[in-house]
């Protein structure tokens, strides 16, 4: 008899060790994918993508290279990853920013302001966007185009809106607000890499009066 409770206690003890891992909700896998793109955006933006290995995400992330297949088939797969977060990073912070203020004045100070500074913080988007490098990545051309083509819809929408309340004077919305982005996109090296934080702020506003010299209703 003892015998027998002896055997069944070890095969309970056995039953309980071997037992299957408890299966990973939606939101737990969901939270190991954002952990993982998180550890990939910082390894990119401090390597670059050629440089970053996926030895190195996997340590950044604590997790195995195994897990990170598990959710991702390779190391394009994650910058991609990257490159959409932080694409809609950048998208939210400007409308986020724009949607505040009622006046278009205000509402272009605010795209300028909220662009040039969430920047900062979307290095790993900012230097695909730059580099010629990543032109054999199918989907970068793509997201380029994509991500242009709504920030000129933006802008556009702000001038015309202007144009319409009589707060601007411009006669060719489409080419003003082309010139705006390209204006922009030519300070971006000058004011994120090289200008401190501190004095981010105040260089902005001198390009935010230059601009509207141009444009404001008089």
């Amino acid at each position: 008899m003892k015998k027998n409770r002896r055997f069944s206690y070890f095969y309970t003890k056995i039953q309980i060790n071997t037992s299957k891992p408890k299966k990973m909700t939606p939101e737990e896998k969901e939270n190991v994918r954002t952990m993982i793109v998180e550890a990939a955006a910082t390894m990119f933006g401090k390597y670059g993508y050629k440089k970053t290995t996926m030895d190195d995400i996997a340590l950044a992330s604590r997790k195995g290279k195994t897990a990170i297949y598990y959710y991702y088939k390779n190391k394009e797969d994650i910058f991609r990853a990257v490159i959409d977060k932080e694409a809609k990073m950048l998208s939210e912070e400007i409308l986020r920013a724009v949607s505040k203020e009622q006046k278009p004045v205000e509402k272009l100070k605010a795209y300028i302001n909220a662009r040039m500074h969430t920047l900062k913080n979307v290095a790993t988007f900012y230097n695909a966007m730059k580099s010629e490098l990543l032109d054999h990545l199918n989907f970068m051309n793509k997201t380029r185009l994509n991500y242009d083509k709504a920030e000129l819809m933006l802008v556009s929408s702000i001038l015309m809106e202007g144009v319409n309340q009589k707060e601007f004077s411009i006669s060719d919305i489409e080419s003003t607000a082309t010139t705006i982005v390209a204006l922009l996109k030519g300070m971006e090296i000058p004011l994120i890499i090289e200008t401190a934080p501190s004095d981010l702020d105040d260089r902005l506003e001198k390009i935010i009066n230059l601009l509207y010299n141009g444009i404001l209703k008089r």
